[in-house]
This record gives C-alpha cells, sequence and structure tokens, in this order.
C-alpha cells in the first residue's frame, strides 16, 4: 500500500512522504520511539499554499511502510503559536516525548518563539496525542543582538547536557546560529552564538548571499567531529550548506563551533529545510522538496510539497559528505530488475531504483520530449564529474535551464525515481534533488551509451506488509 492516496497527477510521488492532499514543507522532529520512526512536518490542511502551518505526523517501523496519524499540532486561538506552528524538533524529556518548535502570534514581527508541547501518551507507540505548553519557554531573541530572524530550534546532548540551537539573522545581514543551554527543557538560558557568517571557513564554503540560516541540524560522527548542517535563506529559500568540524567547550557554559571544512548539502534546485535524527549507528536525513511548477497547475494538482527518502549522512576522512540511501529503501524494489549488466535499453516505470557503473565516459537518457529534447545525466571519470541536464523539463521558466555539474568521483551514480521526485546520489559522496514532469507526450526511456557501463534498475513497487 502507497503512502499517499493514489492520485490522477503523473507528478505525484507514492513511496515518499507526504500527506494524501494540501501542503508540506519542512520535514520536523524525526524520532525513533518504542521501535517506530516518526516524523513530522508542516502541513496547512485546508489548501495546496504555505499558509495556516501545522504540524502533520507519520510514522514507520521500517522507513517504508509509513502510516498517517491525526495533526499533532494544531495553533492554539490567542496562544503564542496562533500564527503557526512552525519548524522545530522533537526530543525525549525523561520519558516524554516532547515537541520543541518554534511559535508565531498573531502580533508577531516575523520573530518567533520556542514552544513546547508534549505527548499526551507516551506509552503508546503512535504518539497520536499532543499537548501544546500554555507558555513559551523562550519568548524571542537575546536582547543585544540585534537580530531580526530568529526560529526553527534543534536540540541535542553534548558533554552530558542537553543544548539548542536556534536560527538566526542579524539587521546588518549576518547569518548566525544561537546556542541556549536547555538541560531543564523547561529553563532555557542563552550561551553565546554559536557560529556567525562572519567565520572564514562558513563565509568561504557558505558564500555570502544568506542574511539568515534557518533549520540548523547539528550530528557527530563516529569518528568524534560535528557536522552542522544549514538552510541558507537569502529573503527566501536559497540553497543547503554543512559544515564539518569540531564542538569545543569554551568556559564552563558555552560551546563554540570550530569548522574546517563544508560543502554544498544538496546540489539540486529543489531541496531545503533537511532534518536530522542520530541513531546510534547512523544519522539519518530527510529534506522537502518544493513544487518546480505554476501554483496553477498545483492548484488542480490539490498537492503541494513531499519529503526526499531517508537518507544516510556521515563524512569522510577528508571532510566532505557521506551520503548513501537508507538501505531500507531496498525493500521497495521489485522481485526482478527490468535492465541489468549491459542493457543499453529499457522502458522506465514512473517510479523506479536505477544504478549506473563505468570506468569510462556515458551518457544515461532518462526522458524525452516530441521535440527531441533529453533529460541526461553524463558520467565522467576522467574529469570526475557528473553533469545533469535537464533540457527543457522545468518548463514552468522561459530559459533552459542550465546543467548542472557535481565535481565528485563519478564511477557510479544511484537514480531514485518516484513521480515527479529526482534524486541522484553520486557515489556516496554527493546528492542532488530536483522536480522533473513527465508530460502525456514524453517518452520515458532508458538508453545507455558507453562502452564500460552497466545498469541495474528495480521499479519501485508498493511493499509488502511486514
Amino acid at each position: 500500500m502507497s503512502l499517499a492516496a493514489r492520485s490522477t497527477d503523473p507528478g505525484a510521488p507514492h513511496f515518499r512522504v507526504r500527506p494524501p492532499a494540501n501542503w508540506i514543507n519542512d520535514p520536523n522532529g524525526p524520532f525513533r520511539w518504542r521501535g517506530r520512526h516518526h516524523l513530522f512536518y508542516q502541513h496547512n490542511p485546508d489548501a495546496p499554499v504555505h499558509e495556516n502551518v501545522h504540524w502533520g505526523h507519520v510514522s514507520s517501523p521500517d522507513l517504508v511502510h509509513w502510516e498517517h496519524h491525526p495533526i499533532a499540532l494544531t495553533p492554539t486561538p490567542g496562544g503564542p503559536d496562533e500564527a503557526g506552528c512552525w519548524s522545530g524538533c522533537v526530543v525525549d524529556d525523561d520519558g516524554v516525548p516532547t515537541a520543541v518548535y518554534t511559535g508565531v502570534d498573531r502580533h508577531h514581527t516575523g520573530l518567533g518563539s520556542i514552544c513546547l508541547a508534549r505527548a499526551l501518551m507516551p506509552r503508546d507507540e503512535t504518539l497520536t496525542d499532543w499537548r501544546p505548553l500554555p507558555t513559551p519557554v523562550v519568548t524571542g531573541p537575546p536582547a543585544g543582538l540585534d537580530v531580526v530572524m530568529f526560529r526553527d530550534p534543534y536540540v541535542f546532548r553534548s558533554g552530558g547536557r542537553r543544548w539548542a540551537l536556534v536560527g538566526a539573522g542579524h539587521a546588518d545581514g549576518t547569518p548566525s546560529v544561537l546556542l541556549y543551554d536547555c538541560d531543564d527543557l523547561a529553563d532555557w538560558r542563552f550561551a553565546g552564538v554559536l557560529l556567525d557568517g562572519d567565520d572564514p571557513v562558513a563565509a568561504e564554503v557558505l558564500g555570502d548571499k544568506a542574511v539568515g540560516w534557518e533549520c540548523p541540524q547539528l550530528f557527530e560522527t563516529a569518528g568524534g567531529e560535528w557536522v552542522l548542517v544549514l538552510s541558507l535563506w537569502d529573503g527566501n529559500p536559497c540553497a543547503t550548506g554543512y559544515l564539518t568540524g569540531h564542538l569545543r567547550p569554551e568556559g564552563e557554559s558555552e560551546l563554540r563551533f570550530e569548522p574546517r571544512t563544508g560543502g554544498r548539502l544538496d546540489h539540486g534546485r529543489d531541496f531545503y529545510a533537511p532534518a536530522v535524527l542520530q541513531e546510534p549507528d547512523r544519522t539519518l536525513l530527510w529534506g522537502w522538496s518544493w513544487e518546480a511548477r505554476e501554483q496553477e497547475e498545483v492548484d488542480r494538482a490539490g498537492w503541494a510539497g513531499v519529503l526526499t527518502a531517508p537518507r544516510v549522512v556521515d563524512v569522510h576522512p577528508d571532510g566532505s559528505l557521506r551520503v548513501v540511501p537508507a538501505r531500507e529503501l531496498e525493500l521497495l524494489r521489485a522481485a526482478e530488475p527490468f535492465a541489468t549488466g549491459r542493457a543499453r535499453r529499457a522502458a522506465l516505470p514512473e517510479a523506479y531504483d536505477l544504478t549506473v557503473t563505468t570506468a569510462g565516459r556515458t551518457t544515461v537518457s532518462l526522458l524525452r520530449t516530441a521535440s527531441g529534447a533529453e533529460l541526461t545525466v553524463l558520467l565522467d571519470p576522467d574529469e570526475g564529474t557528473v553533469t545533469l541536464d535537464r533540457g527543457d523539463w522545468r518548463r514552468t521558466r522561459p530559459e533552459r535551464p542550465a546543467p548542472i555539474v557535481v565535481r565528485a568521483p563519478a564511477g557510479e551514480v544511484r537514480i531514485l525515481v518516484d513521480g515527479s521526485l529526482f534524486e541522484l546520489f553520486v557515489g556516496d559522496r554527493a546528492m542532488l534533488t530536483e522536480r522533473i514532469y513527465r508530460r502525456p507526450d514524453d517518452v520515458a526511456e532508458l538508453v545507455v551509451t558507453g562502452a564500460a557501463a552497466t545498469v541495474t534498475g528495480w521499479e519501485l513497487v508498493p511493499p509488502t506488509p511486514g
């Protein structure tokens, strides 16, 4: 059984997390509880537009069988979240799952408060009932920093204590991540600026266009380094980046993040606001993929947005990102592949999992229009590049989009397609997310040119009950 109700819209993904209708954006609070993975997300239950923000909720025993639950968080009339329950996380607070989220009241000036909501029945594995606390634990940004953007709390542990990050932007255009000591989740203390855009490594890696850093996420790798994930806000969602470095105590009551390197988190144009879940043996990441088509098309379809496939993230010894699809996604593969070995041509289903391996320059064509435009992936191991050329498939823009070139070892790519959601993994070194909408007269066909290439492709099918 697919996650979302079947839609007549050919662009509708059926195997990734999205509500049956209307709006979804940021993943919030990925959380493991009593043997189930829980995912929450920004959701407008009434229309496919970004307003009236609630928290939607799904859970799964295995990352592929997802069950929809009632809305977890609803704006409270007259409360601190009256104008929306915005992004945040979920933590275990002494045996009680607790949502830590951004509340916006009706008098807001663009600044959020930090609110809590607690699970009413923590012994229930489905966590379907939540109670917001009436008073924020943080009513706004700290005085004296001239903060004009303040949102998206993320709670983590370090040095035996609990801390929180909050995304921020300052009046002079400098982005930052603020740090709070919240060992007692009901009592937060500002502990300084963890990192800001004036840091030389951050400036070199992330550039100077962002005026705020949203949705900060932080996790520790098995090797003891830390990875800071950031969504770059330049007045609108812009891009995502990561920094690898060390988390250092500063005095007795503060921490500082010292980055050593970093890069673009996702190289595509349709990915934002990722959230991470650190498990004992791995760290999982989901992102939001927005619609890349006109609002009138979205209105006709009746839905907007989808979460990506879960990805396992880590770092290589040089500090660069290591990323692969979660192994559980193999449960969606059909019993037999539709293409194997030296296959050069095959019809492509609406949803598939395709791996191409090569020792030489190879072009993989996936779609073509009646006019001859093609969607292609070019692997060039000698140059160390993978190039996505999407032809004219972003037809909501008059100009042909420039090809996206990813510089990474280019001997293997894995491509996950689910309706309009296109996810490309370059080995374990890079990821790229785009939205590509088939038209009725498009031809979805795998054509591989390159003598040294081998392929393996599976159709994605509804998982059998487990």
